[in-house]
């Protein structure tokens, strides 16, 4: 069914015939694209007062965003002990991911719908109440409840930063202001366990949470002050709702939490042969199937995904190494503090600035795959590298043991540091290219929720093999109250210097060689995981960046000046 046979106002039928045309344009010669792409002049684009002011708070608004991925993790135990939550702990990080995970291609379609500007606000609103709630809380149940809106304007902070930097800059040069953006990202995520754990230890873990508001109202501030970019839509409220795929959403929804869902007690609470653990999972994987035949069904006037996105094969790879990369990222930042409080014994707070190498490296790795990007046009050499120092990364981090010196653990920081930033700012470009103008607020969603899909399995995997692996070496700690608490999933709840030093040096040297050998495996897989990625790059296809921007989002001046040429063409 055709979207013009839905809805019977003219211009609602504009925007989608014409993304159809470009769509069966651009898909039927990709050798005649990549011509024109490569023969584009450099057009240089506006970079006045009023977009450097637009990054500034893009960047603002990412920090934000990313403290929360990571911040609880060294202020759990605080939480914990005031909320008494017991076995709920679990859900303080996944509430926040389910959403951050779920609503991300929603937002993307509203986005498109009904503009950016009112959109990001209104995100930036949602995660700020979010944080408010958290601080809030007096119960375990309204704490997840915080995190869950948390979430839901984290993952539609994240997203709707990379559309709007989509709107503002051609494709060829994307990379650089994503790179700007990412770094900040990377630097908020990697900050965040640091901040945790200080606030938590020195005041009150309530300012993790609170501290987000007077962030939260700059941000407001200066997006609503200056995020004025071009949208118009002349028609009705109801005529724009209609345009929403509620079905597709929701079924990609209860898909995605059937899936966290199952994780978050498989091998834990419930083993994973039990139907607690299966039927779940099953139903969640049976929801994408059925999301999947939907969207392509046809009878979807606006798909939330469409499956022109899907019918390039760079496109395909480019989405599977973004789930790669992105689950190696958290498989990395989840574990790492496990090795420094559990096997170096560091304080909580000294674990979190122990990750700083990793932040700062990520920058320069980042910004030297945007320039190279920018300045060749050639992805494909940046995805293989990338995932080849990653690779690389993670087998040293495997080597991780209780004689390991700062300078070496601060190396192999740096070296998985660079290689995962060179990869994360290529990733969205690259899926972006094969792809008409029209669509990059959906294939931006579609990307953005490959990779925040990534970042529940980059806990869920590595969890699993940590688990396992410690089951299977339990019986080496010879303390019997130690290997009740340490087996049947409790060893990274455990995993702090005060628990290891509560026993005696002897039990103590066990249970460091206990997380020593499950850390190991751990880092080995991962580094199989990485070298998977770099095979898969092999696949890719180039395709050339364009030059030119071509959107209807750009920043007012250009809209308004275009209206008054469309005006004055209409007159005459």
């Amino acid at each position: 069914m055709a979207v013009h046979d839905i809805n019977p106002n003219t211009s609602a039928t504009i925007e989608p015939m014409k993304r159809e045309v470009m769509d069966t344009s651009s898909s039927s010669t990709d050798g005649k694209v990549a011509a024109k792409a490569e023969d584009e002049p450099d057009m240089d684009f506006e970079r006045g007062f009023r977009f450097w002011t637009i990054i500034i708070g893009l960047g603002v608004t990412t920090l934000l965003a990313s403290l929360e991925h990571t911040v609880v993790t060294t202020a759990m135990p605080y939480i914990l002990q005031e909320l008494n939550m017991k076995e709920d702990f679990i859900w303080i990080t996944n509430a926040f991911f389910i959403c951050s995970t779920a609503l991300t291609p929603l937002f993307g379609q509203l986005c498109d719908i009904f503009g950016r500007r009112w959109v990001f606000l209104s995100i930036i609103a949602i995660f700020t109440l979010g944080s408010g709630i958290c601080g809030g809380a007096n119960s375990g149940g309204m704490l997840i409840a915080g995190r869950a809106i948390q979430g839901a304007g984290s993952g539609g902070i994240v997203l709707t930063v990379n559309i709007i930097v989509s709107d503002l800059c051609p494709l060829r040069k994307r990379g650089q202001y994503m790179a700007v953006i990412l770094a900040i990202f990377g630097i908020g995520v990697a900050l965040g366990p640091f901040v945790g754990g200080a606030i938590a230890e020195n005041s009150t873990w309530r300012w993790v949470f609170y501290i987000n508001l007077p962030i939260g109202g700059v941000s407001m501030a200066i997006m609503f002050l200056f995020l004025r970019v071009g949208f118009r839509d002349d028609r009705s409220l109801l005529e724009k709702l209609r345009r929403i795929d509620i079905l597709g959403n929701a079924i990609l929804m209860a898909g995605t939490t059937a899936i966290l869902y199952s994780l978050t007690y498989a091998g834990v609470v419930y083993p994973w042969s039990s139907w607690h653990t299966l039927v779940p999972l099953l139903l969640g994987f049976l929801g994408f199937v059925v999301f999947t035949v939907f969207e392509t069904s046809g009878f979807v006037a606006e798909p939330v995904m469409p499956a022109r996105l899907f019918k390039h094969r760079t496109s395909v790879i480019v989405l599977a190494n973004t789930f790669l990369n992105t689950t190696i990222y958290f498989w990395y930042l989840y574990f790492i503090p496990v090795y420094f409080q559990a096997v170096s014994l560091y304080s909580a707070t000294r674990a979190g600035y122990s990750l700083l190498p990793q932040a700062v490296a990520g920058i320069p790795g980042a910004m030297l795959a945007a320039i190279s990007l920018s300045r060749w046009g050639k992805f494909k050499p940046i995805h293989f590298v990338g995932f080849a120092i990653t690779t690389l990364g993670m087998g040293l981090l495997a080597l991780l043991d209780e004689d390991t010196s700062i300078p070496e653990w601060a190396v192999f920081q740096i070296i998985i540091a660079l290689g995962i930033g060179i990869i994360i700012d290529t990733l969205l470009p690259a899926f972006q290219a094969p792809v008409s103008e029209a669509d990059q607020a959906a294939a931006t969603s579609t990307w953005g929720f490959v990779r925040a899909f990534g970042s529940i399995w980059g806990v869920a995997i590595p969890a699993v093999i940590f688990n396992n692996r410690i089951d299977e070496r339990v019986h080496t700690v010879s303390d019997p109250v130690a290997r009740a608490l340490l087996g049947g999933g409790g060893a990274y709840q455990q995993a702090s210097a005060a628990f290891v030093q509560q026993f005696g040096p002897p039990v103590q040297a066990e249970i460091r060689a206990l997380y020593v050998s499950a850390l190991k495996r751990v880092f080995w897989i991962g580094a199989i995981f990485a070298g998977l990625g770099a095979l898969l790059v092999l696949v890719e296809k180039e395709v050339p960046l364009r030059k030119q921007l071509e959107t209807r989002y750009g920043i007012e001046k250009e809209k308004e000046q275009n209206d008054e040429e469309n005006s004055a063409g209409n007159k005459s």
